[in-house]
């Protein structure tokens, strides 16, 4: 298990290093000068040049890049241009509306994708396996802004049980603020349900065309136990592959919702940034992400050795 352990982690450790270099060179080098890029056009040479003292871009390049990368690992994000805050500050107030939105989003997910998958399998060829998969077909079709809209319309307009928007705060109480979330968690947690489930049936179609499912059933275990204590596990691998990446989407990849629903989150965060061209928000946030992604492939990976033993005996 260590050597399993420790290959993965070097793996990804190389991973969030090579992914460093390419936010830094996207961000610092592709655009040109990055003082220019923030000021304007219409800015003077002199508050260019007061700008790149300020934000070291006279250092030569390793020297920059070697800075800001020991700033991260010290979570020294810099402090931003435009709100004359340290970055971490504006991280944390961001974090704590967009890791509790994901996880929402991904335990709905999951909760309405694996009996959907486990009963479009266990109908494999039916007519309600048709239907099932047609109806995830639709969520997987259907643009989560698009349905976002629609939540909005009927449970916060027309029947008014949520708020259209915004968020007030934990401070304001944790059933308001879970409240504020309900309808974003909703919109993105349908779709990737939708993808889960065709994903989770279709594992489920494999594992039960095996060997030991037929010995199972033919010794007389009823066929739950078949499908929950048997399939399922056998089938988890692909399913938690694809979980570990919808975490990954929901934490980095809201922008549009948050937008949608006004949401003070890393994605709205990230989208002002962009606006008001403040790099030094942008190359963090965005680094932040990137290495949240990449943690979390590494729990997936890691969990495999958990779900399927035999993976780790071949390490």
């Amino acid at each position: 298990m260590t050597g399993y352990f420790l290959k993965r982690l070097a793996i990804a450790a190389a991973t969030l290093v090579l992914a460093s270099v390419v936010v830094f060179a996207v961000l610092q080098v592709v655009p040109g000068d990055p003082a220019r890029l923030m000021l304007g056009m219409n800015a003077s040479a002199e508050q260019v040049e007061l700008l790149r003292e300020q934000l070291g871009l006279n250092d030569p390049l390793v020297l920059r890049y070697l800075h800001w990368a020991g700033g991260l690992l010290t979570l020294d994000f810099g402090r931003s241009y435009t709100y004359s805050v340290p970055v971490i500050d504006l991280v944390g107030e961001r974090l704590v509306v967009s890791l509790p939105l994901a996880l929402i989003a991904l335990a709905l997910s999951t909760a309405i994708a694996i009996p959907v998958g486990l009963y479009s399998a266990s109908k494999h060829g039916r007519a309600a396996d048709t239907m099932t998969m047609g109806a995830t077909q639709v969520g997987v079709a259907i643009p989560n802004f698009w349905f976002a809209l629609l939540l909005i319309y009927l449970f916060a307009v027309w029947l008014r049980w949520v708020p259209a928007g915004g968020f007030p705060g934990w401070k304001a109480g944790a059933w308001p603020a879970l409240k504020a979330l309900i309808l974003p968690a909703v919109a993105l947690a349908l779709p990737q349900a939708a993808i889960l489930a065709r994903v989770t049936r279709q594992a489920l179609v494999e594992v039960l065309s095996e060997d030991y499912i037929r010995t199972a059933r033919a010794k007389g275990m009823p066929w739950r136990a078949v499908l929950w204590r048997h399939a399922l596990r056998n089938a988890l691998i692909p399913v938690v592959t694809i979980m570990g990446l919808q975490f990954a989407f929901l934490l980095a990849g809201t922008i549009i919702i948050e937008n949608v629903f006004y949401l003070p989150g890393l994605g709205r965060l990230v989208f002002q940034a962009i606006t008001q061209r403040d790099l030094i928000v942008v190359e963090s946030v965005v680094m932040l992400l990137v290495a949240a992604v990449i943690i979390v492939n590494l729990l997936v990976d890691l969990s495999y050795a958990v779900v399927d033993p035999r993976l780790k005996a071949r390490e």
